[in-house]
């Protein structure tokens, strides 16, 4: 983790498709409440206006806890809204496009799904990579094989600035992907299809603290 920077441990993405009619900013403030690190804005299907008043809501509520937050695809309306940052996919604007228009210390995340793009979104300005899928996923069904453990740990030290797992993360496989060395894990189905959307986020840190705190007792040992 970069000095001064946010912690990402758990990383809770917004997405009303998988919430069980709950809004964005309900799936937020569960996140937030259950100890969130940072907050993403996902809503491919939505207006650019949905998402700025969203997005207004959102980033006070992060504020107050403390936590990151950044806004999927849309660079402008990371802008308006006056979030952290935004994370951006190949699909989306070029990554030195998107520094340019969101000069540090706004935060500009990339998704990456090898080395050669980690190595590449790395050298064009992004600060952190979501890399993944790690585990086999239906929330981003785009074809792609799942990484793996391995896979993951390959990327992570391809490149210097932190990485943050997605794909398939639950309860149960949290741990590996912090042993594997990631700075944090991107969930959305672990905590928006929740019952209890807080009490799965809070459960969740929970195992990526004890995670990280044991792959430093390793080191140590």
């Amino acid at each position: 983790m970069l000095v001064g920077w946010p912690r990402l441990d758990l990383f809770v993405i917004t997405d009303p498709a998988l919430a069980r009619g709950r809004t964005h900013i309900e799936m937020a403030r569960a996140a937030l409440e259950g100890g969130a690190d940072a907050v993403q804005l996902r809503d491919k299907s939505a207006s650019a206006y949905n998402l700025c008043l969203w997005a207004k809501e959102i980033q006070p509520l992060a504020r107050k806890f403390g936590a990151l937050f950044v806004v999927n695809d849309r660079v402008d309306v990371a802008m308006i809204s006056g979030a952290e940052g935004a994370h951006i996919g190949p699909a989306d604007l070029p990554v030195r496009e998107a520094r340019k228009l969101l000069p540090r210390p706004a935060i500009l995340g990339v998704s990456a799904g090898d080395q050669v793009a980690a190595r590449k979104a790395e050298r064009a300005g992004a600060d952190y990579l979501g890399v993944g899928p790690v585990f086999p996923t239906t929330t981003k069904p785009d074809g792609r094989p799942a990484l793996g453990l391995d896979g993951l740990a390959a990327i992570i030290k391809a490149v210097s600035i932190p990485v943050v797992a997605i794909g398939g993360i639950n309860h149960e496989n949290v741990r590996g992907v912090i042993a594997a060395g990631a700075a944090g894990a991107a969930v959305i189905s672990s905590v928006a299809t929740a019952d209890d959307m807080a009490a799965a986020a809070r459960a969740l840190k929970r195992r990526i603290v004890d995670a990280r705190r044991s792959a430093r007792d390793a080191q140590g040992a």
